[in-house]
């Protein structure tokens, strides 16, 4: 498409219209699409939103980022704040602190998944250790457990005994699932501690954690 269309589209009442026309600005350098993109910013519908903070993340300017983190602020849908927290991750690790500042303010499942999933893909051990602890302590289930996962990574590395002081008691929790990860987590841990701790899952009352926890003599 080229520009002229591309603005045209942009103003349909179809937001299917407007979608093609946000695809489109892919091929475009940022300082064409980025204010084309910030014209959306507040668009009616959730999933146009949602394409603006991807193609924000891919044409990646001051101005881009600045506009992510208001979406991460303050957009209404939990679909947008994640996709943006996606698309804020995309420039490095100078994204971590607003992403842990984005964990520790959005309670939502989506939005903080998407943040331990970016987190553990930059190098920044201390932000991706304060927003599992995090995780761990809030209510949603699928967040605690991806937190559990997300631990396991200090395996090996100097936060190795500070991950365990966190998973090890998860080992004795009263909810099957919470042990099961805790089995999981264990396995990436090679020393007497985390050892000692699978031999007793191995004979956990739920088969599921019995299963994981026998993944570390596979």
């Amino acid at each position: 498409m080229s520009i002229n269309e591309i603005k045209t589209a942009l103003e349909s009442s179809n937001f299917q219209d407007r979608l093609k026309a946000l695809t489109a600005l892919r091929q475009y350098e940022p300082e064409v699409a980025v204010p084309l993109l910030l014209s959306h910013v507040r668009d009616r519908e959730f999933l146009v939103r949602s394409f603006v903070a991807m193609g924000l993340g891919k044409k990646q300017t001051a101005d881009s980022f600045a506009a992510l983190l208001e979406m991460i602020k303050f957009d209404r849908d939990p679909n947008v704040r994640a996709e943006a927290s996606n698309s804020l991750s995309l420039f490095g690790q100078i994204s971590a602190s607003h992403l842990v500042q984005t964990f520790l303010r959005d309670d939502h499942w989506l939005v903080r998944r998407s943040i331990l999933a970016a987190l553990n893909e930059l190098d920044c051990p201390g932000e991706l250790f304060e927003v599992c602890l995090c995780g761990l302590e809030g209510e949603d289930q699928s967040v605690k457990e991806a937190s559990i996962e997300s631990l396991s990574r200090f395996a090996n590395s100097p936060q190795q005994d500070a991950a365990l002081g966190y998973i090890l008691p998860l080992a004795q929790d009263s909810w099957w699932r919470n042990r099961m990860r805790a089995a999981q987590a264990l396995t990436r841990f090679n020393c007497p501690q985390a050892k000692d701790i699978l031999a007793i899952l191995r004979k956990d009352e739920h088969h599921r954690v019995v299963a994981a926890a026998l993944e570390a003599a596979i």
